[in-house]
């Protein structure tokens, strides 16, 4: 690890004054960026701890909705009555991620800023345009079974490795940011991530200096007809090769509202509206689960190793639907797929 600078703000603004600098990073519960900084990934010249801001809070919005701090940790949301109760989606996809351990320092923030989970990104000796642009994609043409099958481009195929966050797009949640000159503004979760296209190291549209204060859950209720699938090569501590949040509204046997989300298939939590329209007005039935599966992954492409991930994908989505129009969550304790 390189040797670095530190400061513990003792307010939101001071954290984003001092964080303007270049080589300035934020720091929280470390969970990500000190596994990076120890692989001479992240290489921050300061860092700044953000852990005393008062920043740590569940409240309600005034629009009937629910506020999750930036510095609320994953165990907490999680467990929140609240948010067991009114978001259990979201809950649930928590609980899928990690270790109990690591879910008691991350947060909020720090898992919708966590990084790739990409062989070459974490190896400096193999070229990365992630880690290092224009060095070229070690993934493409080499080990990519975790890789990317949908919204990928000849830049980079590494895929974005939160559950929390394929939840969140599902939910039309909104990141509340701040900014270095003290204004506070709001990005729906849809618009936050980037695709790589051919700058792959830009992974948010967070610009420089700004900090997340908040995410904001909308006043939709979906405690019902919901479930986070995730598929991954071992039960506990790994990361999706396919994950599906899916959450319906069904009415006299009608499918009225429908969202559907995928983790491990792209550069940032996958959704496409236009396929969930597919289910509106249909009832819940298998054959309009597969046409749905066929239109969202019509574009979808392998690089090789992970062509298996497209036929994962259509049967991950389509169990997904039935485990939510059946009311029968996934479970995150005994995740064994009956």
């Amino acid at each position: 690890m390189r040797p670095f600078s530190y400061l513990r703000a003792g307010d939101v603004t001071e954290a984003v004054r001092e964080a303007f600098a270049a080589g300035t990073k934020f720091i929280a519960g470390g969970t990500n960026l000190l596994d990076l900084m120890k692989e001479d990934v992240e290489r921050p010249m300061r860092l700044i701890d953000i852990n005393h801001l008062p920043l740590d809070r569940i409240e309600e919005t005034p629009t009937g909705g629910l506020r999750l701090g930036a510095l609320v940790r994953n165990s907490d949301a999680a467990y929140d009555p609240r948010v067991a109760d009114r978001y259990p989606l979201l809950a649930s996809a928590l609980l899928a991620g990690a270790s109990p351990q690591l879910r008691n320092a991350a947060t909020i923030g720090g898992n919708i800023m966590q990084r790739t989970r990409c062989y070459y990104f974490y190896d400096t000796a193999t070229p990365c345009n992630k880690r290092k642009p224009g060095s070229g994609c070690g993934a493409i043409g080499g080990v990519n079974r975790i890789h990317a099958i949908l919204g990928a481009s000849d830049s980079c195929i590494a895929t974005h490795p939160s559950d929390m966050c394929v939840a969140l797009a599902a939910l039309n949640a909104e990141v509340r940011l701040v900014s270095p000159d003290g204004a506070e503004h709001i990005i729906p979760f849809e618009d936050f991530h980037r695709l790589p296209g051919d700058t792959p190291h830009i992974e948010t549209n967070l610009l420089p200096g700004e900090l997340i204060t908040a995410v904001d859950l909308p006043n939709e209720v979906f405690n019902k007809h919901y479930t986070y699938l995730k598929i991954r090569d071992r039960l506990s501590y790994a990361f999706a090769l396919v994950s599906v949040a899916a959450a319906l509204h069904i009415e006299n046997d009608r499918i009225t509202d429908a969202r559907i989300a995928l983790g491990g298939v792209a550069h940032k939590p996958w959704r496409d509206k236009d396929a969930e329209q597919l289910l509106i007005g249909k009832s819940p039935e298998r054959q309009h689960f597969q046409a749905v599966a066929d239109a969202i992954l019509r574009d979808a492409q392998g690089q090789g190793d992970n062509d298996f991930k497209i036929p994962l994908a259509h049967r991950t989505i389509v169990r997904a639907l039935e485990q939510a129009a059946s009311g029968t969550p996934q479970s995150q304790i005994d995740k064994r797929i009956a």
